[in-house]
């Protein structure tokens, strides 16, 4: 895994949802759009944030320093990517 730094597009509201590793039996996740440095044709990711971190606002602009996680699996015969940011933070620039 390496740190990037991208710029964040969107960010979605965080939710519940349910964990089996939370002794809860739940845990908070919001979606994030984010995209490449160089200009509005760069490549864009959709990940989610899990946990305490899907508690964190960011802006549209906002320059931030972020690792994800790539994964593939299969279910019923079709193929899925995610995206998992595992972490993130905000740049001052």
């Amino acid at each position: 895994m390496e740190t990037r730094i991208m710029r964040v597009v969107q960010q979605g509201e965080a939710f519940a949802v349910q964990s089996q590793k939370s002794e809860s039996g739940q845990t908070t996740k919001c979606n994030i759009v984010l995209q490449e440095m160089g200009g509005k044709y760069e490549d864009q990711y959709a990940a989610a944030i899990l946990g305490n971190t899907a508690q964190l606002r960011f802006s549209p602009g906002d320059v931030v320093a972020v690792r994800m996680r790539f994964t593939v699996r299969e279910y019923n015969g079709q193929v899925y990517q995610d995206i998992l940011v595992t972490d993130i933070f905000k740049l001052r620039v």
